[in-house]
This record gives structure tokens, C-alpha cells and sequence, in this order.
């Protein structure tokens, strides 16, 4: 199985890979890290989709950063490509079923599993928090959309980036999803947001989906910025400098944070990656296996 990613050596997946396949019967322990510089050109994304469809001994690979650059290099070479992968222009999940090459969207189904652990089913209606996602990227777009079909769905949810067009694009992906895009407010930032932070009303949900704070150094708020009462505060990173986090977690006590890195959130992706490539069900004990396995060697 590949990897392809900005720094793969540094994820904890390279040693939780090979635990995972002993408890999963795998017929490989094997994983290939591809560590691709974020301003890479298509051809590179295309030349390690091809080989991944060409070669029968390579099984699948998961994708990180390079979501919507793999789509928009290769999504041709693809056989099959799901609903959410098209609608959102990425793929996180490559595998092969019977002869054919499969591009997954995973994203929505790891936002939902790692979000139902920490959000309660009526959250937003009890407490009448909104919703602040910094980042629009596949990551941050997954996790809007989940969150716009819940049935508790917040009223109100604010979104971030430095791009405008993943903002316009993130917009597209609802209204082409058949979901109401007037909870969404859409704001290009260059700076910290925490202007946006200081008008959340208390219990509102804040997610660090930038990518900031591990592929590169930094938070998407400053160091002052505070976050409101009885937020719930999701860093959706577990590795790197995790600047967004320590601030959180410095506020929690005063503030009634309750403060979630990436860890359950990586668990999630690499865990429903793994078993479409491999073609493995997963269970709740499973998962949890899964997770006590890869705490051990974390």
C-alpha cells in the first residue's frame, strides 16, 4: 500500500501500519511513502496514479494533502469514481476491485465518525453555538458538508481561507449537493481570524483545518486571540508544532474548553482507507482495536 503525502516519514502511520496489518491478517505490512511538495506539478500527481493502476504488486494508497491536485491531475485514469469524490473534485482513497481503478472521498465519512464522538446529537439546538471551520480545503470541506446534513445542523457556520476560489468552491459543493448554503459565510483571510473567533456565540465548534501547525508552521489565529465559553475546539492536526492546540488547551480550564486533536481523526482515515484497499470490514470492537494498537506505538 502507498502513501502520498508532504512529510510521510514523520506520520505515525509508518509504524502503525505494520501493527494494523497483523491484527487485520494482511497479506502485506508494506507501506510506500511518497512525500510530494505541495506546488508540485500535475505530472507528478499523474505519474504515481498511473503506476499505482499499472503495477499489481501496488494495492492502493491513501492521500493526504494532495486531494484535490490528485482529482484534478489524474481523474481520468480512474475507472470509478464516487459521488462525494465528484462532487467535492477529490480523492483520499485509491484502490482496485476487480481489474478497475476506485477514487474514494473518505473525508465526510472520517468527519462524521470523529465528530460524533465529541458532538452531542443536540448540541447546536440546546446551546446555540455556531460553527467557525478555518480552512476550505478537502479537509475543511468534508467536515461543512457533514455538518450542513446533520440533523442537529448549526444555524449559522463560518468558514475561512486564503483562497477565494476554494471558498466559491466549497459554496458549489453544497448547492450542488442539494443542501441550503445561507447558514454559510464565507471569508478570504491572509491573517489570523480572530475577529471571526471573538463574535462565535458560547458552545460553538472551532476546527483548525488549514493544515497549519503541521505541514506548515503556524496557527490560523494569533496568540491572543480567545475563544468563546464552552467551545468545543477540534485540531484536526496531531503532530507538529500544534500551536492552535497548546492555545486551546491554555484556555481550557478558564473557558470550559472542550479540546480534540487529530488522533481519533487520523485513527478514522487510515482505518476506512485500509479496508477499502484491502477489502476488510470493520466493526466498533475492530476499530477500537485498531486504535489501541496504534496508542501503543504512537
Amino acid at each position: 500500500m502507498e502513501f502520498i503525502g508532504v512529510s510521510t516519514g514523520g506520520s505515525s502511520i509508518m509504524r502503525v501500519f505494520p501493527e494494523w496489518a497483523r491484527v487485520l491478517g494482511l497479506p502485506t505490512a508494506r507501506l510506500i511513502g511518497h512525500d510530494v511538495p505541495l506546488d508540485a506539478a500535475p505530472d507528478r500527481y499523474r505519474a504515481l496514479v498511473a503506476e499505482i493502476k499499472d503495477d499489481p504488486h501496488r494495492l492502493g494508497a491513501l492521500v493526504t494533502t494532495h486531494k484535490i491536485a490528485v482529482y484534478r491531475a489524474a481523474a481520468d485514469l480512474f475507472d470509478e469514481i464516487d459521488e462525494f469524490a465528484a462532487l467535492c473534485g477529490e480523492i483520499s482513497s485509491i484502490s482496485k476491485h476487480g481489474g478497475r481503478l476506485i477514487g474514494h472521498a473518505k473525508d465526510p465519512i472520517t468527519a462524521g465518525l470523529s465528530l460524533e464522538e465529541f458532538l452531542a446529537p443536540d448540541h447546536f439546538a440546546r446551546t446555540g453555538g455556531h460553527v467557525l471551520c478555518l480552512g476550505a480545503g478537502g479537509a475543511g470541506t468534508a467536515i461543512v458538508w457533514y455538518l450542513a446534513r446533520r440533523a442537529d445542523a448549526p444555524e449559522r457556520i463560518v468558514c475561512t481561507d486564503v483562497s477565494a476560489d476554494r471558498l466559491a468552491g466549497l459554496r458549489d459543493v453544497l448547492t450542488r449537493g442539494g443542501l441550503d448554503d445561507r447558514t454559510l459565510a464565507g471569508h478570504r483571510v491572509e491573517g489570523p481570524a480572530d475577529a471571526l473567533l471573538a463574535e462565535l456565540p458560547p458552545g460553538s465548534l472551532v476546527i483548525n483545518a488549514t493544515g497549519l501547525g503541521k505541514d506548515r508552521p503556524g496557527s490560523p489565529l494569533s496568540a491572543d486571540a480567545v475563544f468563546p465559553a464552552e467551545a468545543l475546539v477540534w485540531e484536526l492536526n496531531y503532530r507538529g508544532e500544534l500551536d492552535f492546540l497548546r492555545a486551546a488547551c491554555a484556555q481550557r480550564e478558564r473557558a470550559g474548553l472542550t479540546v480534540v486533536d487529530g488522533w481519533r481523526y487520523f485513527v478514522h482515515g487510515w482505518s476506512q482507507v485500509v479496508a477499502e484497499v484491502f477489502g476488510v470490514e470493520l466493526t466498533g470492537p475492530t476499530v477500537e482495536e485498531l486504535s489501541r494498537v496504534a496508542a501503543r506505538v504512537r
